[in-house]
């Protein structure tokens, strides 16, 4: 049995907007083109643009739901990103030129108990992706589904940050995939893990507000915090919405 890719996002400054695209061209050894091309690190953050760190050291939607609730728009020519929030104006700028205006713009939205959003970061030849490895996170709507069901109403998948999101397969099927290789398109990746949730998820995306324990509702039916999966990208590819996703051991 084969799943179809029914979504693909990227998020160019991590925790900060998604961005729906219709196709993507992956690399091996590559996080998705432009996902988590940056980052805000935090006033007491250790980040420098050296290497990758964990997300602790982030500003993100665990601490700051508000966040969630950001919408983005790359030109990946000029690199400008246009973001948007249901409270705030618009706000159209380049990442590694503008800063400061960034900075006084989040700052109306950021949680005054939490650590001050300090500077944009990006590490060259990687994403900030969570996991220490280049990864890609792949989640089935599905699964989505029988999530929703239990919370007794519909949970967006914007709350899940997810890459690639598929449909077509049984729910929680995708935890069997560890070690395994898949095939989506044209590129092939490897199942690192599963991805353990944290309390972002518990926002609604459509105004940054948290509305549904999903942590708690996943560990009460089903015994853990998981959803999704980390793969990492071992042979070029192109993956379109409308695509085969293929399990090949």
């Amino acid at each position: 049995m084969n799943g179809r890719v029914a979504q693909i996002w990227r998020y160019p400054i991590k925790a900060h907007g998604c961005e729906a695209l219709q196709q993507v061209e992956l690399s091996k050894g590559q996080t998705m083109p432009w996902d988590r091309h940056w980052a805000v690190a935090h006033e007491h953050s250790e980040a420098d643009g050296r290497e990758w760190v964990p997300c602790a050291n982030f500003s993100r939607g665990a601490k700051a739901p508000s966040l969630m609730a950001l919408k983005a728009r790359l030109d990946a020519r000029t690199q400008r990103i246009t973001l948007t929030h249901p409270d705030l104006q618009p706000l159209s700028f380049l990442p590694d030129g503008d800063e400061t205006g960034f900075l006084e713009w989040i700052r109306k939205i950021m949680p005054e108990t939490r650590a001050a959003s300090a500077r944009i970061i990006r590490v060259p030849g990687r994403g900030l992706t969570d996991t220490a490895f280049p990864s890609i996170s792949l989640n089935s709507l599905t699964t989505l589904d029988a999530l929703s069901s239990a919370a007794g109403h519909t949970l967006s998948p914007l709350r899940w940050r997810g890459n690639i999101w598929f449909e077509g397969l049984p729910a929680w099927q995708e935890f069997d995939w560890i070690d395994k290789r898949l095939r989506i398109g044209t590129a092939e990746l490897v199942v690192r893990e599963r991805i353990t949730r944290c309390r972002a998820t518990m926002a609604n995306p459509e105004n940054g507000i948290c509305d549904t324990d999903t942590l708690a509702l996943i560990e009460k039916n089903w015994g853990h915090k998981d959803f999704g999966i980390y793969g990492e990208i071992i042979t070029d590819g192109c993956v379109s919405v409308g695509d085969k996703l293929e399990v090949l051991q």
